[in-house]
């Protein structure tokens, strides 16, 4: 039987929603492909804490478990138990994810790469990541765009087999690819983007740059800037610091 005593401590791991808890978290983990470390450091715990109420050898207080689900975003508890989505899923060509196991990765990022024009220059724009409730599948699409005739929307890729997130823009057989690691703590993706780029004359010339995709939370857009990015803006050294943490974090390489 579960008791909990007045420190809020779920006693006994041998309790059917103490160890149903454990393994929500350990789902969780793989899910996201998240480290228990980073899971740790995202809920305000100590990795002893974590390690030992996984392994049962220290019991669940409340106050763990609320920050575990606050961190995850998701419940813990049976009593709120998730909902569930209906089978189908995304299909094999975009890494067969059911909403429920890609869930985290959705919301609005601030985008950045080199601008084609200048590179000392950086172009920012945003991003938003979201189920297609019809597809079944995540979809992205890009606004705040100076040219904003060239926004681009597609699909999201999610194979297991790599770890990577794909952003895939396909129309009438023209590719544009973003490649994207695994999340940091603060839920940024570092990666590469692939596209065309007008070369002399019609030309069209393919082309690799970093990117950055950089999670904006509830209330953010203070201290966002769009657009074309110059050194002289105050925006600049902060988003240059992102675009070269790419290639310092080892998130992409640029062999030449």
């Amino acid at each position: 039987m579960r008791t909990l005593d007045s420190q809020g401590v779920i006693h006994g791991m041998d309790d059917p929603q103490a160890q149903e808890i454990a393994g929500r978290v350990r789902e969780e983990l793989a899910r996201r492909r998240i480290s228990r470390q980073a899971l740790a450091d995202m809920a305000r715990i100590s990795i002893s804490t974590l390690e030992k109420a996984l392994s049962g050898r220290r019991a669940f207080t409340l106050a763990t478990v609320i920050r575990l689900e606050e961190a995850l975003g998701t419940p813990l508890r049976a009593r709120a138990a998730p909902v569930v989505d209906p089978p189908a899923d995304s299909g094999g060509d975009l890494g067969g994810y059911s909403r429920g196991a890609v869930r985290w990765i959705e919301g609005r990022y601030l985008t950045l790469r080199p601008s084609f024009g200048d590179p000392a220059d950086i172009y920012a724009y945003l991003t938003t990541i979201e189920w297609d409730a019809d597809g079944r599948h995540l979809a992205f699409r890009e606004s705040e765009r100076l040219d904003s005739s060239f926004s681009q929307s597609g699909r999201v890729s999610m194979p297991h087999l790599s770890g990577h997130t794909y952003l895939v823009t396909n129309v009438d057989g023209q590719y544009r690819l973003a490649i994207l690691g695994r999340p940091t703590i603060k839920r940024a993706l570092y990666g590469i983007l692939t596209t065309l780029l007008v070369g002399n004359g019609s030309q069209l010339v393919p082309t690799s740059v970093p990117l950055a995709l950089l999670r904006l939370e509830a209330g953010a857009g203070a201290d966002i800037a769009f657009g074309r990015i110059r050194a002289d803006q105050p925006a600049h050294a902060r988003y240059r610091a992102e675009l070269d943490g790419v290639i310092a974090g080892d998130y992409a390489r640029f062999p030449r």
